[in-house]
């Protein structure tokens, strides 16, 4: 027999299996020796009162040996099979080529970046040098922007589709079993990498196709028909289905697209900056406490107000992160921020932002272009006002509100470097005003958030793309082209790891439904 019950259990012993078994024979009126073995299903931290404790849900075995469930995949060789031609191998082209192993279908993989190792040498010159390559970066390259933006696999997608299978494939892949059990999963930026090489593995090992500095120029098209793509280099690559899984940030496809004809739209995303704090003030507020217990992770937090008629909200927190350099052009500034596995730095960030809507933008409606445009001359405005070389316009939080310019920074985690500047020259002006109305509020809500020890960095702007590519509801093709299956975060139909994964797995299965 079993039975599954939640239990309170503080920090103390939530790492003590007798404490926890024990526990879960008090509350279930038997005595331990009927329990022969259990495992935890669900755990998360509630810090709501003074005394945190870890809430888990745990199968107990009772008269039963415990026997732990072995899930093994099924895949298939597809050297002969069918193609699938899938554009840009971030989490939705790599999920959706998984799914091609299960369905059958050959995947064929075309990805503008590097394998996941080589682009570490061209962060490190974004990092050191400011010098950004436009076809390896932060965003572009194996695994997409979130291999090296921190691996946080928390979502609320459940309904889009199957959010365990996603953790499970990561989990056969080298990830920690701890993200199946963990409400707030992460693997961490040191460790993704290896475990997006291990995907590769399987797809090339199963007869699946992965090319890398591989960009697509065209999409071939006749009579409404999707007949391959042509590369950079001139190769034509046949297929009669095509996944668009390029990222938020690919903006060269959504010039294919208007050069084409073919129907896009502008969509609403967010646009803010990324703040900074050291970590034990967030420790401190949320776990009410001067020092952080040695079984508590680094603490994270979760905030949003309305000002101004607009919601200002955080976004994407790291504990014990970094702030990034996340540009993929000249002259243009965007941060956003990475942890590794142990969210072990020094400082927390998290973006903090506001949704940019489609009135905000004269001609959002007519032109799809519109949001994009904006987005890009508040990059650039923040580059020149950063003095080049990536250096971010900045500002201390308590100066920020007060209109006041920084007479020095605090010691943060960009390394490119921070210039003091006043941020009104950077952010639109509701923005700013949005922002600035928020974050004493904020303050009030998570005792010492509000502090000039806070420091706040322009511009966290690549939220989500900026431009939708239409896509039918059931088919999840293309309304004017059979056979082209937007995908993914680049268009508009995921926000992070999980969602996109979830999408790539989805425009797989209508392909073999189709």
């Amino acid at each position: 027999m079993q039975k599954e019950i939640e239990l309170a259990i503080t920090p103390d012993f939530i790492e003590d299996e007798q404490h926890i078994l024990s526990e879960g024979a008090r509350k279930l009126g038997l005595s331990p020796k009927r329990i022969q073995g259990m495992f935890i299903r669900k755990r998360s931290i509630d810090a709501r009162s003074r005394q945190v404790v870890y809430r888990i849900r745990v199968v107990f075995y009772i008269d039963e040996p415990y026997t732990p469930e072995i899930i093994r995949p099924i895949i298939q060789p597809v050297h002969q099979a069918k193609p699938v031609v899938i554009i840009g191998a971030g989490p939705a082209g790599l999920f959706a080529a998984y799914r091609c192993l299960e369905r059958g279908l050959k995947p064929i993989v075309l990805e503008r970046g590097k394998e996941v190792r080589e682009r570490r040498r061209d962060l490190a010159k974004i990092n050191k040098e400011g010098f950004v390559n436009p076809e390896s970066n932060y965003c572009f390259g194996e695994g997409g922007a979130g291999t090296y933006s921190d691996g946080k696999l928390y979502t609320r997608s459940n309904k889009r589709g199957d959010v365990q299978k996603v953790l499970q494939i990561f989990v056969q892949h080298g990830a920690t079993s701890d993200i199946l059990v963990d409400a707030r999963p992460h693997i961490g930026t040191n460790k993704l990498p290896h475990i997006i090489e291990d995907m590769r593995q399987t797809i090339l090992e199963h007869g699946g196709e992965i090319h890398f500095n591989c960009r697509v120029d065209d999409i071939l098209v006749n009579f409404g028909k999707v007949e391959g793509v042509r590369t950079a280099d001139g190769e034509n690559i046949k297929s009669e289905h095509v996944i668009v899984a390029t990222g938020h940030s690919a903006r060269d496809i959504f010039e294919l697209f208007r050069r084409k004809g073919w129907l896009i739209e502008a969509k609403p995303f967010a646009l803010g900056v990324r703040i900074e704090h050291p970590q034990e003030i967030i420790d401190q507020a949320q776990y009410h406490c001067a020092v952080r217990h040695e079984n508590l992770p680094p603490a994270y937090y979760s905030l949003v107000e309305q000002v101004n008629d607009r919601g200002v909200f955080s976004f994407c927190m790291c504990p014990g992160g970094i702030i990034a350099p996340c540009a993929t052009d000249k002259e243009e500034i965007v941060v956003n921020g990475w942890s590794p596995s142990k969210r072990n730095n020094p400082h927390a960030n998290s973006g903090t932002v506001i949704q940019i809507n489609l009135d905000d933008v004269p001609n959002a409606l007519e032109d799809a272009f519109a949001l994009l445009d904006f987005q890009r001359q508040v990059e650039r405005k923040a580059f020149d006002l950063g003095g080049g070389s990536l250096v971010a316009p900045a500002q201390r939080m308590v100066d920020f509100v007060n209109s006041k310019v920084s007479g020095t920074l605090p010691e943060n985690s960009y390394k490119p470097g921070t210039k003091s500047v006043d941020l009104r020259e950077v952010l639109p002006d509701f923005v700013h005003k949005a922002l600035r109305g928020a974050l004493p509020i904020f303050g009030k809500k998570m005792k010492g958030y509000y502090t000039n020890e806070a420091i706040l960095v322009g511009v966290e702007s690549r939220t989500s793309s900026p431009i939708r590519i239409p896509r039918d509801k059931d088919s999840l093709q293309h309304p004017e082209i059979s056979g082209l299956y937007p995908c993914g975060e680049g268009a508009g139909y995921a926000g992070g790891i999980v969602s996109a994964a979830i999408d790539g797995i989805n425009c797989v299965d209508a392909i073999g439904l189709s």
